[in-house]
């Protein structure tokens, strides 16, 4: 059973009638926002793992060699990363590693093309909701949970 009761010091709901709503609703908030973070991971991964030494010119340009591995790894972290948050399996390790990636993208977009916030503020973003799983978990509904397992 969820407890809607507020913590102490908590000024409370402004309509206290909603406290049931909300608590009903969260754990399908975040396991939507699971799926949705999984599926742009795998439509971005899927050309890469199709192909995955296409990238190597790319990721040797920005310093990370060889390019063979690294490319390779960025294709199997988006493609498999993101089948493994749509489902929940796994999914604070899938998500960390989600998260370095983004956290390289920012990187290349604000410094090396000089681009700044403008340039990474969509990879500060999913960066964001990719810690969020890393330190929370997959949540209430997901593999993680029903197996009783995580990591």
């Amino acid at each position: 059973m969820i407890n809607t009761t507020q913590n102490s010091g908590d000024a409370g709901y402004v309509i206290p009638a909603l406290a049931p709503v909300y608590a009903r609703l969260a754990p399908l908030a975040e396991t939507l926002l699971r799926v949705v973070v999984g599926v742009a991971f795998v439509i971005h991964g899927w050309p890469k793992i199709q192909d995955p030494l296409g990238a190597v010119e790319m990721v040797q340009s920005i310093g990370f060699y060889p390019g063979w591995l690294w490319a390779t790894a960025l294709a199997a972290t988006e493609f498999f990363g993101g089948l493994l948050l749509i489902v929940g399996l796994l999914a604070r390790p899938a998500a960390l590693a989600t998260t370095v990636v983004l956290l390289v993208t920012v990187w290349f977009h604000w410094v090396q093309l000089d681009q700044g916030y403008k340039g990474a503020e969509l990879s500060i973003i999913w960066a964001s909701v990719t810690l969020f799983f890393a330190l929370n978990g997959a949540g209430r509904y997901s593999v993680d949970r029903l197996i009783g397992r995580q990591i």
